[in-house]
């Protein structure tokens, strides 16, 4: 079976699953043959306790960018001290760094969207691709409402870039949603999400938010919405069924 019919088939028989049932189907499905990248956010915390839950053998990573926030290192330390599970760290290429800074200066990203696209490259996509090379399907906290680059995503994708299946058991939760499950179950957080940090990345292109404004206007402020990734998840060409919702 191709994939785009095996994804077609995922998607009709989790129709309706909740993020504990999808999770454990795709355990079932993959075996060690799916992992989760966490980027310590609210959604993957979630993501994080629930697999400890229903299917703690799937690996989970995390990419460290060497400019990450004080406080998502200290949730690092405390999450990887509570769910005692294969949770590896995946850094960029010390090199590709160093000639980057080197060239554009620390800063770049600032300068252009180009600039900020190479940094986010080496610092984050590149690590990603060796942190799937081993795996047939990857799960992210990916949610619709999250941004308009977003809204048309599916629980099960294909991901064209990286060439496997990417899964993503929160797509139609809302962050009310989250933070409810967040509250029931006590699971840590970073504290920069009570100072409105809502999405946090790298701690030169994260801010809070303003009352009123887009969940993720924080991230990347000085950017035009629609160029809001950082090439982790674009958009796949091939999007499923939309004549059917998961």
């Amino acid at each position: 079976m191709d994939q785009k019919n095996k994804i077609k088939e995922f998607v009709e028989k989790t129709k309706g699953f909740s993020a504990e049932e999808i999770i454990a189907f795709a355990y079932k499905s993959f075996g060690k043959g799916v992992n989760f990248a966490s980027s310590l956010g609210e959604e993957d915390q979630v993501i994080t306790d629930i697999i400890a839950k229903v299917a703690p053998q799937i690996e989970i990573f995390t990419l460290d960018t060497g400019r990450l926030f004080s406080e998502t290192y200290e949730l690092l330390a405390k999450t990887q001290k509570r769910y005692p599970m294969t949770f590896k760290v995946y850094y960029p290429d010390t090199k590709a760094v160093e000639e980057m800074v080197q060239k554009y200066g620390i800063n770049l990203f600032y300068e252009s969207v180009e600039n900020r696209k190479m940094c986010c490259g080496i610092r984050k996509v590149e690590p990603l691709r060796r942190a799937l090379a081993n795996v047939d399907a990857w799960m992210t906290g990916l949610r619709r409402e999250q941004s308009i680059t977003r809204s048309n995503l599916e629980t099960f994708e294909w991901d064209t870039i990286n060439k496997k299946i990417k899964i993503n058991p929160l797509i139609d939760w809302s962050l009310e949603d989250v933070r409810q499950y967040i509250k029931e179950h006590n699971v840590d957080v970073n504290p920069l999400h009570a100072k409105r940090f809502i999405s946090i990345s790298c701690s030169c292109c994260t801010r809070a938010i303003k009352p009123g404004e887009d969940i993720r206007a924080g991230r990347w402020w000085w950017e035009n919405p629609e160029s809001k990734e950082c090439g982790l998840h674009n958009n796949p060409k091939w999007k499923g069924d939309r004549s059917k919702k998961t």
